[in-house]
């Protein structure tokens, strides 16, 4: 574990499980959640979700004209509720290294391209730095992604921020900062239609959120609950939001994605890194 401190803002980034940050605390109040009895496969913290996020439509995928095939015998595939490949192949590896360190900060490098069954599973050579960094009361993770190989390499990743407040979710009330919501298939596939949302605020009480939104204003997305508070605001690389929130627990994950959910295999927003250049964003939460 990794703890990184600037004023009243400290973290925990646990390098040896996914690179995760399992911790974000300000003025000694918990705006991470991440049970005290966790352990995997349940996902907590702020977990990286490559080589793609969220789900495919199946155990295969479009890439520069090819299809590829994913390989369940290997044992590294998770899948949702039905049976669709999701979160990629990275959350929970203890293979990422401190590249540097300081009292605010800390690098971190995982070499995708050197462990065999990733590879055949994305079989696109690259390397991802994360930083995680605190500074002006706020949390900022960059990451850095290399394409390593000879060929342009898809991009749709993001992360997955499980974030509280410490009340009851009945007490909140979330800001959107997106204009569009994607129609999904009864899987929770994008169908490619797409539905006007009007950003703003709106009570959060018993609703439940696991959808993908896009044309994002730019603005912080937020949570509230007349107490405290806690923003999260995308660099502009991070294209689509993904909002997840069930109604049975008290945490909410507003996640900076870069393409919508099956980007793979339907092109919408799908972004690329040229061969032997790096793609870089961050996102910054602000608790208060």
């Amino acid at each position: 574990m990794i703890r990184i401190r600037d004023g009243e803002v400290q973290a925990v980034i646990d390098t040896g499980c996914g690179d995760n940050c399992r911790s974000l605390v300000y003025r000694g109040a918990e705006y991470i959640h991440t049970p005290a009895d966790w352990k995997p496969p349940a996902l907590a913290g702020i977990p990286l979700l490559a080589p793609w996020a969220n789900r495919l439509d199946g155990e295969s995928y479009l890439a520069n004209g090819w299809r590829y095939f994913l390989n369940s015998s290997l044992g590294n595939l998770r899948y949702d509720a039905n049976r669709l490949p999701i979160h990629g192949l990275v959350l929970f590896t203890d293979r990422w290294k401190i590249k540097r360190q300081d009292a605010a900060s800390v690098t971190s490098r995982l070499e995708f391209w050197r462990v065999p069954e990733w590879m055949a599973q994305f079989p696109f050579a690259c390397a991802i730095e994360i930083t995680h960094r605190l500074a002006d009361g706020s949390l900022e993770i960059e990451m850095a992604m290399e394409n390593l190989s000879d060929e342009a390499m898809p991009l749709c990743v993001g992360f997955h921020p499980y974030l509280r407040l410490g009340s009851s979710r009945q007490t909140w009330r979330i800001k959107i900062a997106a204009r569009e919501q994607a129609i999904l298939a009864a899987k929770k596939i994008p169908t490619g239609e797409k539905q006007p949302f009007e950003p703003g605020w709106l009570p959060l009480e018993d609703k439940s959120f696991d959808d993908v939104f896009s044309r994002l204003t730019g603005e912080e997305f937020a949570v509230e609950d007349g107490k405290r508070s806690l923003s999260i605001r995308f660099g502009p690389k991070y294209t689509t939001a993904v909002i997840y929130a069930p109604p049975e627990h008290d945490f909410i994950c507003f996640e900076p994605m870069t393409a919508p959910t099956n980007a793979f295999n339907s092109n919408a927003g799908l972004q690329h890194v040229a061969p032997g250049a790096i793609w870089r964003e961050s996102f910054r939460i602000t608790p208060q």
